[in-house]
């Protein structure tokens, strides 16, 4: 038998560079080697041709096998013993409480737009809840709630933003070690890992940040073949992800301003370009309009409009909505109360300015000025919410008493509205008000024996915003707005949203405003709740409210119960945090009770990760500050296409970070250890980018050697970690090796 022939072996680089792979080599067999050595020395040689296929095959392939594993592991990390807590933890007793709304169709209020809280319903509807549970914190939850299920659900999202990580350092330009080392990071970071296995909407908002970098990374690579099918196609992409990110939590916003602030860069670079003509830089104009500012803008409002459409039902959020939107939900007494005022009736009256209240008044007094009883705005319904339309002239209650007579009340008409609770009368006087010192004070004054001038007033109707109402004849509830001017001082009452002190409950200060303009709608009320038994009900559907005005209404209700979520000094938040504490892993949370038999979860991230994170970004401003001197000098080695790179993919990582971060120093809400992930995300990127850039002519070993080492550093260290996330069971005590720093509180006692 000849001897086989041997052949080349292909070097790993060769395969990678798409260099043709011969067949395996066989060794030498000589024809006198007996039978079984023979035998022995062709089946080495197959294993050896087999081993060297798979080596090739898997090189080959490399670019799939990469994002697949990473994409198995982000699963398995995501879903591994996920009910491991039977017990409501943390936020879960508000957004599992919000999806049980949606399922039980009730409507509600909240600070953050729908979409993320919508989904959570999804989950929950495809877990088979019903939205029975009340999820309280700390709660057990019950057989009938397969909370695990619902877990998976937001789980899922938390995995998918592994291969986004590597999708984008992909597209961003890095070599596939960096890819796979920035995927790993976001993988092995403790920190998102376990707040991706609850029912929060975290790991839907970094999903949407997530998907709106790599759609923007997209853009990038597709920049220079402008309205081609791939160009279309990330930039619509960007549009939908960012009219999800915001969508989910006006924190998306930030992401809206680095896409923004891109977009504005390439317009301006396209405004130099000469050669460009002024249709085609119109047209640029106008692409970007539709899928950057449109698309976003009508995913938004669509998810406001769904949000409408299901919450068909009376529920705990009503009272922060417009009367006409509270009269159209199912089962809102509203909708039947009689439509025309008169005297007698007994009415709520609320505030028409965006998140304004109600006309409140209680036996409280205040402690200085006239020290009459407080009248105050409040945002849910009371009791003592209740006013009555009296006669302004004594002489006419005789009148108002008879069973048979009707007296309506129109434009023009004086009136005295006496708070039903207390029996004082609505009252204003020429004493500063308690806070805005520059106008008057409102009080309740008197009583049925007492007749002062000050408590008259005159009724000037501004508009009917019912179609079929526009005349000003009469006070309609619910679409008649109006002014409610004081006869003697001729100032208007107002609310302005100004929050009185502790001794008034914080409720909102109620002024007679006299420099108030006759359009200015903190001074507009309109009347809510209507009861008086010589008028008919209302005839069903007699209420509609228009969409847009209910979608601005919630917004700037949810704007304004944002910016009121400031620290309070009188309550120690100890879960609270502050921006300076969140990059160095300065502080970390405790998302549960800390009792031994209860399982722990400690929200922290991986020390390594957010470490080398916030370290690349102060090497990225001093690497550009150098390779600008360096360039000035006319010295810089870096090529016209290194420096491109080094400076488009290096900004849009450092932009990211700093929108989604610096503005929370400047927020007066309080703040948390979740408000940083979102900006996480951009420096975790930035670490094997300028590996990749610094490593760039290093030898192939050096280069491997320094990837190694991180690759390593990263996974132990998550290992270490990884119980705070999976779940501690027993004391918090066998934990104190991994407390590396007080502030930690792994141990402590709070």
């Amino acid at each position: 038998m000849d001897n086989l022939k041997r052949r080349h072996i292909a070097h790993p680089e060769e395969l990678l560079n798409n260099t043709a792979v011969d067949e395996p080599t066989y060794e030498r067999i000589s024809l006198q080697d007996d039978e079984d050595v023979y035998a022995e020395k062709l089946k080495a040689q197959r294993q050896r041709g087999y081993r060297q296929k798979y080596v090739a095959w898997t090189i080959q392939n490399t670019h799939v096998i990469v994002p697949t594993v990473l994409t198995l592991l982000a699963f398995w990390t995501r879903f591994r013993d996920i009910d491991r807590s039977h017990k409501v933890v943390w936020d879960e007793a508000h957004f599992g409480k919000f999806g049980s709304y949606y399922l039980k169709h009730e409507f509600y209020f909240d600070v953050h737009p729908p979409l993320g809280k919508m989904l959570v319903a999804l989950s929950g509807w495809l877990a088979g809840y019903d939205g029975s549970f009340s999820f309280e914190s700390g709660k057990e939850y019950p057989e009938n709630v397969n909370f695990a299920a619902m877990r998976i659900f937001n789980a899922f999202w938390g995995a998918l933003i592994i291969p986004m990580a590597y999708a984008t350092s992909r597209q961003l330009g890095m070599s596939m070690a960096a890819s796979t080392l920035a995927a790993a990071m976001v993988l092995c970071d403790t920190a998102y890992l376990c707040i991706s296995r609850f029912i929060l909407l975290d790991s839907m908002l970094l999903f949407f940040t997530c998907a709106s970098l790599y759609c923007l990374a997209g853009i990038r690579k597709a920049r220079h073949s402008p309205f081609s099918k791939a160009w279309w196609f990330w930039l619509t992409m960007t549009g939908v992800s960012l009219g999800c990110v915001s969508s989910v939590k006006w924190v998306g916003l930030f992401a809206v301003a680095l896409v923004g602030l891109y977009t504005i860069e390439e317009l301006w670079d396209l405004f130099g370009d000469l050669k460009l003509p002024k249709l085609a830089y119109l047209e640029h104009w106008i692409a970007r309009g539709v899928a950057l500012i449109a698309i976003p803008a009508i995913i938004y409002m669509a998810s406001f409009f769904a949000h409408f459409t299901v919450l068909n039902k009376s529920g705990p959020g009503d009272a922060q909505m417009s009367s006409l939107f509270q009269a159209q939900l199912e089962g809102n007494e509203l909708a039947e109360n009689p439509i025309e005022i008169a005297f007698g009736s007994s009415v709520t009256l609320k505030n028409n300015a965006f998140g304004g209240g109600l006309l409140h008044s209680h036996v409280q007094r205040y402690p200085e000025g006239s020290m009459q009883q407080q009248v105050t705005c409040y945002h849910h319904k009371d009791g003592n919410n209740d006013w009555m339309f009296t006669q302004p002239d004594p002489n006419n209650k005789q009148a108002e008493d008879d069973q048979a007579a009707v007296e309506y009340i129109g434009d023009g008409q004086e009136v005295r509205l006496v708070h039903k609770n207390t029996k004082r009368k609505l009252h204003s006087h020429a004493i500063p008000a308690p806070v805005t010192v520059d106008q008057f004070e409102v009080s309740g004054y008197g009583d049925e024996s007492v007749v002062d001038i000050k408590d008259t007033w005159r009724i000037e109707i501004v508009d009917d915003i019912a179609d079929s109402h526009a005349s000003k004849d009469r006070v309609r509830a619910l679409s008649t707005r109006f002014r409610i001017r004081h006869v003697h001082l001729n100032c208007l009452l107002a609310a302005h949203n100004t929050l009185l002190p502790a001794w008034g409950f914080k409720q909102i200060e109620v002024v007679c405003d006299r420099d108030a303009k006759d359009d200015d709608p903190h001074a507009w009320w309109n009347v809510e709740e209507h009861q008086n038994e010589k008028l008919p009900p209302a005839p069903k559907s007699a209420r509609r409210s228009k969409f847009f005005n209910d979608f601005v209404h919630l917004n700037a209700a949810m704007w304004r119960s944002n910016n009121a979520l400031i620290p309070d000094p009188d309550k120690d938040d100890k879960l609270a945090s502050a921006p300076s504490q969140w990059p160095l892993v300065s502080i970390g949370l405790r998302m549960c009770s800390w009792s031994d038999e209860n399982v722990k979860y400690f929200l922290l991230g991986n020390p390594v990760v957010w470490w080398s994170s916030f370290a690349s970004l102060w090497v990225f401003g001093v690497a550009a500050g150098v390779y600008n001197v360096q360039m000035r000098r006319q010295y810089c080695e870096l090529s016209a296409n290194q420096w491109d790179k080094f400076v488009s993919v290096g900004k849009m990582l450092f932009l990211g970070w700093f929108l989604h971060y610096i503005p929370f120093f400047i927020m007066g809400r309080v703040t948390y250890l979740h408000h940083y992930f979102p900006a996480l995300y951009f420096s975790i990127l930035m670490v094997p980018f300028l590996m990749d850039h610094f490593t760039q002519r290093a030898t192939p070993r050096r280069r491997q050697m320094v990837f190694t080492i991180a690759f390593t550093a990263v996974i132990l260290t998550f290992v270490y970690f990884s119980p705070f996330a999976f779940g501690m069971r027993g004391p918090a005590s066998e934990y104190s090796g991994r407390q590396w720093f007080k502030a930690w509180t792994i141990t402590e006692a709070l």
